[in-house]
């Protein structure tokens, strides 16, 4: 039997309900579609948005690697039911973790053991063009696209609609029972913010000068379905910079290869130096040796804003009714760790979760939804900080003592997960966004990270003979 309709109620003046989300990638699309039931929803971007897969300048990020971890896909395909399946529909590739998996971890080689959850992969053109046409089919969904935000309307009390410049250069206000900030690293809700005469919000930054520079290639005919993902990670306890790749299978027969450094160790942006940087710097040569019997097809692409910041709208005392902060706008993630698409579906999932139990329009709903959608920020920003706090240089004060125990024990875990499947389905929990990091302190996994590995180290990477054949190695 088909679920009831969301009623939507009038605004305080008898109009309809209506929402205006700042941001046409994924976490305003999703956010888009979390409050669909309720408002009808203007969907502001500044782009000019693509009817299909394509570049546009709001993403450069783009260019490099992205995945969809289990949690974020369970929450994007709640929210938008049938995207996962159009999506593989497309090409993408559905990778069973850690089975499908070959990661060369700071502490040796992963096993590559039962599926434990999943993670979906395609570049991020044809993930946000599949979303884009799913959400904007909603007719209770309007895109503004090519139109600029100028600043917010309202009080430090409350925002009541949003200040815009349209693609014929007019200015218009557009009212709203609620804004959604998902402008991005962009945001500038803390300038709004401070024009309304209210407090800064506490923010934390930490930048290892990380540097992304990826390439598309045509891979091998026999390894176009099916071939593993393949991660050699930096190891942030050398005391210098780190370094790493990542090559992800993604639709089309394609590899999406990425190589990344901290400030000192970053990669080129030529061609030549990429494929030496795969062989030379990294610490192991495997991203290097699949390349050889692949086809480059297009030039590299670099990035360099690629920092974790947070800003904790949740913990300020007064919070003005009506606004609501998410994705990027909320917490910018380093993109290494894949978690800022999933987060920001767990994130608009949250929202319409606070819609729906408090109702439209009641006091105190916009800080109830700051709130629920910064829960699921934590455990993707405790992982980022758990590593990047120990390169050279990105906070001023050094990692605290929190971030030392926090390391100390998660480095003991991903000791033990190279050699006990156990430990590794729990890790990976974590890391698909599935469950919480208090799983990880069981009494059983304490144990077990005390005991250590139960198999003996790896010492080559665990590619099969037939993924060896298929990709030229042999």
């Amino acid at each position: 039997m088909p679920a009831a309709p969301e009623r939507r109620p009038p605004s305080a003046d008898g109009r309809p309900a209506t929402a205006v989300v700042l941001g046409g990638s994924v976490a305003g699309l999703l956010a888009a579609r979390a409050l669909a039931p309720f408002a009808r929803v203007t969907v502001v971007e500044r782009d000019a948005l693509p009817a299909g897969p394509g570049p546009r300048r709001g993403v450069p990020q783009a260019r490099h690697a992205h995945q969809l971890w289990s949690g974020g896909a369970h929450a994007l395909e709640d929210l938008v039911p049938g995207t996962v399946d159009r999506l593989r529909a497309a090409g993408a590739h559905r990778q069973p973790v850690t089975t499908n998996m070959v990661v060369l971890s700071p502490y040796g080689w992963y096993r590559r053991w039962d599926e434990s959850h999943f993670m979906l992969l395609c570049t991020r053109d044809l993930l946000e063009a599949t979303l884009r046409a799913q959400v904007l089919a909603d007719g209770r969904i309007e895109l503004l696209d090519r139109t600029e935000v100028l600043s917010l309307d309202g009080t430090r009390t409350a925002v009541d609609g949003v200040r815009v410049r349209t693609r014929d250069g007019a200015e218009r206000t557009l009212r709203a029972g609620l804004v959604v900030d998902a402008t991005g690293r962009a945001s500038r809700t803390p300038r709004w913010l401070a024009d309304a005469g209210l407090p800064a919000p506490q923010r934390r930054e930490v930048d290892t000068g990380l540097v992304y520079a990826s390439r598309l290639y045509r891979a091998p005919e026999g390894a176009r379905d099916g071939f593993p993902v393949v991660n050699v990670q930096q190891d942030p306890r050398t005391g210098g910079p780190g370094r790493g790749g990542v090559l992800l299978p993604v639709e089309d027969g394609r590899w999406l290869v990425t190589l990344f450094g901290t400030a000192g160790g970053e990669p080129p942006s030529d061609t030549a130096g990429f494929e030496r940087y795969a062989r030379e710097e990294l610490r192991h040569p495997l991203i290097a040796d699949l390349l050889g019997a692949a086809v480059p097809e297009t030039e590299v692409s670099l990035t360099r804003a690629t920092g974790n910041r947070r800003l904790f709208y949740e913990r300020m005392r007064a919070w003005p009714e009506n606004l609501v902060v998410v994705g990027d706008a909320l917490a910018a993630l380093n993109p290494v760790y894949g978690h800022g698409m999933s987060v920001a579906a767990q994130g608009a999932a949250a929202l319409r979760a606070t819609v729906r139990r408090h109702g439209w329009g009641t006091p105190g709903l916009a800080g109830r939804a700051q709130r629920a959608v910064a829960r699921p920020v934590g455990a993707a920003w405790d992982l980022a900080l758990g590593q990047d706090v120990f390169y050279p240089g990105p906070t001023h004060d050094g990692p605290s003592a929190r971030d030392r125990w926090t390391a100390a024990y998660v480095g003991r875990l991903m000791h033990t997960a190279t050699g006990n499947g156990r430990v590794a389905r729990r890790v990976t929990d974590v890391t698909s966004l599935e469950r919480g990091p208090a799983v990880l302190l069981s009494p059983r996994v304490l144990v077990a990270a005390l005991a250590g590995p139960l198999k003996p180290a790896l010492t080559d990477p665990p590619l099969t003979a037939e993924e060896r054949k298929a990709a030229g190695l042999t």
